[in-house]
């Protein structure tokens, strides 16, 4: 009864030099899952809902999303993952972005993000807190995703 999967990481990051920064600190904490990067919204949701090797289809994942992309926002991405109907609404999201609005904090939560959080503009502090996020993904457990 304890098959473990590996759990997939998808990053939706627009900005090449935050997703290098996120996937190096990732490692850096000795995260060596699957990290399959998108840039824009919409191939990350073709990827999630209808790729074979997607989480859908697939199993397990855990998304680490920013909301400012160029093609759609990252509340709407949320809001698709999250929907009572969405075979992903278990999925559990990190929101990871330069937005630290109240309202789009609480909003984000509302609609069903697991973790809020608000990139340092500091390098040296955005790549601490990126290798946090990944000692915090070495011991997190992630459902299963429902047929």
């Amino acid at each position: 009864m304890n098959d473990h999967r590996t759990v997939g990481i998808i990053m939706i990051e627009d900005d090449e030099g935050h997703a290098r920064l996120i996937e190096k600190n990732i490692r850096r904490a000795g995260i060596l899952n699957d990290l399959k990067h998108f840039t824009d919204g919409t191939t990350a949701l073709q990827h999630l809902f209808e790729a074979a090797d997607g989480p859908a289809k697939n199993g397990p994942a855990l998304v680490l999303l920013d909301l400012n992309l160029p093609d759609m926002s990252g509340t709407d991405i949320l809001a698709r993952i999250k929907a009572e109907d969405s075979p992903l609404k278990r999925t559990p999201v990190v929101v990871l972005t330069t937005t630290d609005d109240k309202v789009e904090i609480q909003r984000c939560y509302d609609l069903g993000c697991n973790v809020y959080i608000t990139k340092p503009v500091n390098y040296e502090s955005f790549a601490q807190a990126i290798r946090q996020l990944g000692l915090f993904l070495s011991v997190i457990q992630v459902p299963e995703i429902e047929d």
